[in-house]
């Protein structure tokens, strides 16, 4: 299958494409972190006969070090999975609570990148977003999509765009020489 131009753009535009790849693992992320904890879950009961809460709580009770066992690596693990994905959540929330276009960005990256099941396809997402997004074609999805990653680029990264740059030199012209 081709990609559209708008894909290739993000894709390999170096600023976006960290925020991309994100976006395109975020639900084999959340998945692999459910049956991780899920798998830990089960295999506490069956091994201790006990949660992994009570187990936990009674080692930490008796002063017990886990450092450097099977059970720290796993929960270091799924501690940054988690992690990730709360920055993630987070970003988005804030993006959509205060960008000028945030609804419209949080509708067009839920239904891309972040629901809970994966649309068969483009003309499945615009169908979703009619309800959010008046008069959207295949055009302004992509487009607006874009312009969606670029903004969660920059709550994510902390990227500032040249024109930003630009006016902030203009306004604060010692500060860009003093750096």
């Amino acid at each position: 299958m081709k990609k559209n131009t708008y894909e290739l753009d993000i894709a390999e535009n170096p600023l976006y494409h960290d925020t991309w790849k994100l976006l395109k693992k975020y639900r084999d992320v959340v998945w692999s972190l459910e049956l991780s904890v899920q798998q830990v879950r089960n295999r506490f009961e069956i091994e201790y006969d006990s949660s992994i809460e009570d187990f936990l709580d009674s080692v930490y009770l008796a002063g017990a070090d886990l450092s450097g066992s099977d059970i720290e690596h796993h929960a270091k693990c799924i501690e940054k999975s988690y992690r990730m994905l709360k920055l993630l959540d987070s970003s988005v929330e804030l993006l959509r609570d205060k960008h000028k276009n945030g609804e419209t960005y949080y509708w067009l990256l839920y239904y891309s990148f972040l629901s809970p099941q994966q649309l068969r396809n483009v003309e499945e997402i615009i169908e979703k977003l009619r309800p959010h997004i008046r008069d959207i074609s295949f055009r302004t999805y992509y487009r607006r999509r874009q312009e969606a990653i670029e903004a969660l680029s920059s709550i994510l990264w902390g990227y500032t765009a040249k024109d930003s740059m630009e006016l902030l030199e203009r306004l604060f012209p010692d500060s860009a020489t003093d750096s």
